[in-house]
């Protein structure tokens, strides 16, 4: 059985969702990968669209709530946004826990250019963070 990587966010929408989608194409092979949000909502279309322009389908992904994953065993936790960093329940596991701030291009307004320009930018972010952690271990 593969360790385990767990990667939170508030909604898990954009930021979580994107870093799995990364690190399971990176890690994919070394471990099993997860996201789950403080208050999940629903997956951005946004984020699905960016990652498709990089040969990644998270299109069957959904929104999870950390609840489901209370109790799990994880060799890594990642926080992509500060509010979950601050309001994710106490995970009871050995895990190395690894804090990185992106901002929410879900936030940001304007027209489908903007925004998918907002979400690339995250993604890019994410995937330099991405390929730094895997390069380290």
């Amino acid at each position: 059985m593969k360790p385990a990587i767990l990667v939170l966010c508030t909604g898990n929408s954009a930021r979580s969702q994107m870093a799995e989608g990364l690190l399971r194409r990176s890690l994919g092979d070394r471990f099993e990968v997860h996201s789950a949000g403080t208050r999940p909502s629903v997956v951005r279309p946004e984020a699905i669209a960016v990652m498709a322009e990089l040969g990644i389908d998270i299109s069957g992904h959904w929104s999870k709530s950390v609840e489901e994953f209370l109790g799990g065993e994880f060799a890594y936790i990642f926080t992509v946004c500060d509010n979950a960093k601050e309001s994710c329940p106490v995970i009871h596991c050995p895990a190395e826990r690894i804090h990185w701030s992106f901002e929410d291009p879900a936030a940001v307004e304007g027209d489908e250019e903007i925004r998918l320009d907002s979400f690339r930018r995250i993604r890019d972010q994410i995937k330099e963070r991405v390929n730094q952690f895997y390069l380290a271990l």
